[in-house]
């Protein structure tokens, strides 16, 4: 840990990620600064606090695993979300694909950024008095660091399970650290704690807005000890006895105790009533003001593109879209973004790995029953036909249409045979698929027009759906309150976001949810709309195994889509076996980088990677 936690005192503040002008992460590059130089001067200063946003989402990039001579994609494909790119040299995504992944080649990007950074935080909030800063921005700013500092402490706990604990010890480059790992309970309490202790001490907004958004807020405390306490609440960590029994605390809590998931509950709770006018982008208004269900669930991803629509069928949005952003990364790189996405024909090289059939054919029809179960037929050569929307929003398929080269009508032909093309399924896609969400409609890898592009960390979807799940963990299926004047329920966080895709209500008003649900089946219900709804955001990696369930998803042959077209201009289709997921025991948690454990003995290495 030494070594990567190691502070140059030269600081290089070269990152300008912004998706409008002016904005608080664009300041001043600066280079052979020492600590006192930084703290004497208040731009100084604050450059140094936005230092530690850089990384800020490292660990859910689509392009997370890339490197040189390695197209490595990200958390998707680790999981059973996209294939991944061959290449040369081998990833970590690869590896955990494969089940090959070991404490040797793993990357260490979340022990040394997350580290770095909790390092930054501390030198901040030791220096930070002496700077000539007014006495509430400092407040403000040392709120921000702490805020950031339980942020990174949470990357590295879902990663690893308990680790190091440092406090506010800032250690130089030749003090002997800390290595002993905390047990998981000690370090979700720790980041709780934190959390609250910013919020209590009411120096931050409740959320941030215009050149702001970005910056930590009460919001993003409340959201983050939502997401720490729903994990601490799911069944990998709360009793399942995982372990050796040297690691066992270390990697959850020894015993099941049912009120964790009333601690979750309360924590979403918690942020859905906090003033603030959070909500969904309800909105069905495309580009062309033509109706298209389900639109604001493109428009998300592209906020500044719709930050001035408020009003719509009685309803209101402050902000626009930004009305359901909590916490985001902003970056002002879209056509990079297009670069790792976008299919051969229109300047992308899909480094972010390809759709799994096996996503494809999760999202539900337009009625929001299964396929197969819905009044609407699924036709297979016309996948986006009386669909989900969500699913043309997330997924290139064979006809799709998309931007290329300053054509809005460029069409992506996946198939095989007669009319094959670059983005063919074998040669451009080994799914038959490409990843859409995220990819703007009026750009493109090959194209001139960069577009804004911020990328979400946590939205209200998630906590709908946090709320969801510690409900009805707890309470079943059929609990309902009032929160404020608003019914909320377990049907009612679902059908929110369904309605919001795009999906038919239908004559029950259930968006094809089964009424009367038992436990288990909504705890299904509610799962399929996690993997939906927040696919490629990084949480199906983790999702599935805080749920104790990737035995039975990552380790199964995933599937593809081959479309053919014959001569006389007839089209078949086929599923066809992609590669089988092989899933270790000691898979659920990642192992600890090897440069890492060999310098202490005291830094217990995660069980099963001997």
């Amino acid at each position: 840990m030494k070594n990567s936690l190691k502070f140059t005192l030269f600081l290089f503040f070269v990152w300008s990620l912004a998706s409008c002008n002016n904005d608080f992460l664009d300041q001043t590059q600066t280079t052979d600064l020492d600590e006192n130089k930084v703290f004497s001067d208040s731009a100084y200063t604050a450059g140094f606090l936005t230092q530690i946003y850089v990384d800020v989402g490292f660990d859910t990039d689509l392009n997370r695993f890339n490197g040189w001579g390695t197209k490595g994609g990200g958390l998707q494909v680790a999981s059973d979300e996209a294939e991944f790119v061959q290449s040369n040299a081998i990833s970590t995504g690869m590896m955990f694909a494969t089940g090959t992944i070991n404490p040797v080649t793993v990357t260490a990007d979340v022990w040394e950024k997350c580290y770095r950074n909790i390092r930054r935080a501390n030198v901040f909030l030791k220096k930070v008095d002496g700077a000539p800063i007014i006495e509430s921005t400092k407040q403000q700013y040392k709120s921000e660091a702490r805020a950031l500092r339980a942020w990174y402490y949470f990357i590295l706990l879902r990663h690893y399970g308990g680790i190091p604990l440092i406090g506010d010890e800032v250690y130089g480059a030749e003090d002997e650290m800390k290595t002993s790992r905390n047990t998981f309970a000690e370090c979700v309490d720790y980041i709780v704690t934190e959390a609250e202790a910013v919020l209590k001490s009411h120096t931050l907004q409740p959320r941030t807005r215009g050149r702001n958004n970005g910056r930590v807020s009460e919001a993003v405390c409340r959201s983050l000890i939502s997401r720490v306490l729903l994990y601490a609440a799911s069944p990998l960590y709360n009793g399942s006895g995982f372990g050796t029994e040297d690691t066992k605390e270390l990697l959850g809590y020894p015993t099941y105790d049912e009120n964790r998931w009333k601690l979750a509950l309360d924590a979403a709770r918690n942020m859905l009533t906090m003033s603030g006018n959070f909500r969904l982008f309800d909105y069905h208004l495309n580009d062309r003001k033509e109706y298209e269900p389900g639109f604001g669930f493109y428009a998300i991803f592209f906020p500044p593109d719709f930050n001035n629509i408020t009003q719509y069928e009685g309803q209101t949005f402050d902000m626009g879209a930004y009305c359901e952003l909590i916490f985001e990364k902003k970056d002002r790189h879209g056509v990079t973004v297009m670069s790792f996405l976008d299919p051969p024909s229109c300047g992308g090289g899909g480094d972010a790995g390809y759709v799994y059939g096996d996503l494809a054919n999760a999202f539900p029809m337009i009625d929001g029953k299964p396929i197969g179960e819905s009044a609407y037929p699924y036709n297979p050569l016309r996948p986006n036909l009386n669909r989900d929307p969500r699913f043309a929003n997330t997924v290139i398929y064979d006809s799709c249409k998309v931007y290329s080269g300053g054509n809005a009508d460029h069409i992506v032909y996946t198939r095989q045979g007669r009319g094959a093309t670059q983005d063919a399924v074998h040669s451009g896609t080994p799914t038959g698929y490409y990843i859409r969400k995220m990819i703007h409609r009026n750009a493109s890898a090959n194209y001139w027009l960069e577009p804004p592009q911020n990328r979400p960390l946590i939205r209200y979807a998630e906590i709908l759906l946090n709320y969801a799940e510690a409900a009805n963990e707890f309470f079943g299926p059929d609990y309902t309150e009032f929160l404020g004047e608003q019914e909320m329920s377990v049907y009612t966080a679902l059908k929110l976001i369904r309605k919001r895709a795009g999906i038919q209500a239908g004559e029950d008003g259930m968006y094809g949810l089964k009424s009367h649900m038992s436990k288990e089946e909504m705890r299904d219900a509610i799962r399929l709309e996690r993997r939906l709804e927040l696919a490629f955001e990084g949480f199906r990696f983790f999702d599935v195994r805080r749920w104790k369930i990737a035995e039975q998803t990552d380790n199964v042959m995933m599937r593809g889509m081959e479309i053919t077209r014959e001569a006389n201009g007839n089209k078949t289709w086929r599923e066809f076996d992609v590669r089988k997921h092989v899933f270790r025991q000691g898979m659920y948690f990642w192992p600890i980088p090897y440069q890492e454990t060999v310098k202490s003995p005291d830094l217990l290495q995660n069980p099963f990677y001997d």
